[in-house]
C-alpha cells in the first residue's frame, strides 16, 4: 500500500458468520478455589459429569445445554469469574478463546447473530414530541432483525453483537441502515435520533468515515441528524467521548447522552460534554404526580442542563399525568407510549396524545 493510500475505514467491515462448528467443547474452570468448588457442584446439580481435562472441567457439546442453568445459579458478582475456553476439532484446547461463561452461553445461544444481522436489519421508529406546540420534533430509530422466532429487538441484537466480537461491526452496520432507511421517510425538518455506544469508536477520524459518507449518499441535512450516545456509563475516557462528539459536530450533526438519573449519565458528563440534548431516564418519570419525591430532583436536573444550555427529553411518558408534569417542570421535550409507540413507518403523535395539546386557530 503506498504512503498516500487512505486507510480502511474500522465501521465497514462485514459481520462474519460464527465461528461455532470447529467447537468439541468447553473447558470451564473458576477464577479463585471457592468459585471453581462452586462451579464443580452446580454442574454435578445439572447431570454433567465432571470430566478434568487441563486442570479444568471439560463440557461436551451434549451438555451446552444446561450451561445456561449454571450461570443463572451464579449470582451477577460471581459470573464474570467463571471462565471457558474452546476445544478445537483437532483436540487442542484454544486458550485465545478464554472468556467468560456468560460470553459463551449468549454466544452458543445465538448463532442466528449473522444471518439476522446480514439478511436486513430494520427500523422501527419512535417520536420525540416537542412539549410547548405538542409536534413531532423527531424520530428515534430503533434497530430490529428478523429472526426464525419472529422479530428481535435491539437488545438481543447488542448482546449477540458483543458476544461475538462484532459490536464495532454491527453498530457501524446499524447507524448506516438507520440513515438509508429512516431519513428519507422524515418530514420536512424532523430530526433522526441515531443510536451508537461510544465504546466502538477507538478514532473518530477513521471509525465514523463510512457514516458521514453514508449522510451525503442520501443528500442529509446534518443538523436534522441526531447522534446518541448510549451506554456512556460503561465508557470512561471522557476524553476520547468529546473527541468523538465533537467529530459529529463538526459535520453539523447534533448529539445527545442517554439516561441522566439513572447513574448511566454523571453531571460531569454534562458539564463537559455540553451535548446539544440529554435524556432524563424513565425511572425518574415512571409513575410521577405532583408529591412525588422525584420532583425536587427533576426540576434540579432541567434547570442545571438549561443552564449549561442543553434541551432536556423525558423518556418513558405514558399517562397524560406524566406528560403535564414533566411539562410543567421544563423539560423540552418527551417520548414514550402515550405519545407514539415504535412502528415501521413515521406515524406522528399518537391521537389520543395529539387531543392533550390546544387545537391551533387557522391562520386568517
Amino acid at each position: 500500500m503506498s504512503a498516500s493510500a487512505a486507510p480502511a475505514p474500522c465501521d465497514c467491515h462485514e459481520i462474519r458468520p460464527p465461528d461455532l462448528t470447529p467447537l468439541t467443547g468447553l473447558s470451564l474452570r473458576g477464577a479463585s478455589s471457592h468459585l471453581g468448588r462452586q462451579l464443580a457442584l452446580l454442574l454435578v446439580a445439572q447431570d454433567l459429569p465432571l470430566e478434568e481435562r487441563a486442570g479444568a472441567w471439560f463440557i461436551s457439546p451434549a451438555g451446552f445445554g444446561r450451561l445456561e442453568a449454571v450461570l443463572a445459579a451464579l449470582s451477577p458478582t460471581e459470573r464474570p469469574g467463571v471462565l471457558a475456553a474452546p476445544w478445537t476439532a483437532a483436540g487442542e484446547l484454544d486458550p485465545w478463546g478464554l472468556a467468560p461463561l456468560e460470553v459463551w452461553v449468549r454466544r452458543l445461544g445465538s448463532a442466528w447473530f449473522a444471518a439476522a444481522s446480514t439478511g436486513g436489519l430494520h427500523f422501527h421508529l419512535q417520536p420525540v414530541v416537542a412539549l410547548a406546540s405538542g409536534q413531532v420534533y423527531g424520530y428515534e430509530a430503533l434497530v430490529r432483525a428478523h429472526g426464525e422466532g419472529g422479530l428481535i429487538g435491539a437488545g438481543p441484537l447488542l448482546e449477540a453483537a458483543a458476544a461475538h466480537g462484532q459490536a464495532r461491526a454491527f453498530d457501524a452496520l446499524a447507524r448506516r441502515g438507520a440513515i438509508r432507511q429512516v431519513y428519507p421517510r422524515l418530514q420536512p425538518g424532523e430530526v433522526l435520533f441515531i443510536n451508537f455506544a461510544p465504546g466502538v469508536v477507538y478514532n473518530p477520524d477513521i471509525c465514523l468515515r463510512t457514516t458521514f459518507e453514508t449522510c451525503q449518499e442520501v443528500g442529509a441535512d446534518f443538523s436534522r441528524l441526531l447522534f446518541e450516545v448510549t451506554e456512556s456509563e460503561a465508557f470512561p475516557d471522557l476524553r476520547l467521548l468529546r473527541s468523538i462528539l465533537e467529530r459529529y459536530r463538526a459535520q453539523g450533526a447534533q448529539v445527545a447522552l442517554d439516561d441522566l438519573g439513572a447513574g448511566h449519565t454523571s453531571l460531569t458528563y454534562l458539564s463537559e460534554l455540553r451535548p446539544d440534548i440529554v435524556k432524563l431516564d424513565r425511572a425518574l418519570v415512571r409513575g410521577l404526580h405532583g408529591a412525588d419525591p422525584r420532583v425536587p430532583l427533576i426540576t434540579a436536573l432541567v434547570r442545571y442542563a438549561h443552564d449549561l444550555g442543553i434541551r432536556v427529553v423525558s423518556e418513558g411518558i405514558e399517562t397524560p399525568g406524566e406528560l403535564e408534569l414533566v411539562r410543567q417542570l421544563g423539560s423540552d421535550y418527551a417520548q414514550g407510549y402515550l405519545l407514539g409507540r415504535p412502528a415501521p413507518q413515521p406515524l406522528g403523535v399518537a391521537e389520543a396524545a395529539a387531543r392533550l395539546w390546544p387545537r391551533q386557530a387557522p391562520s386568517p
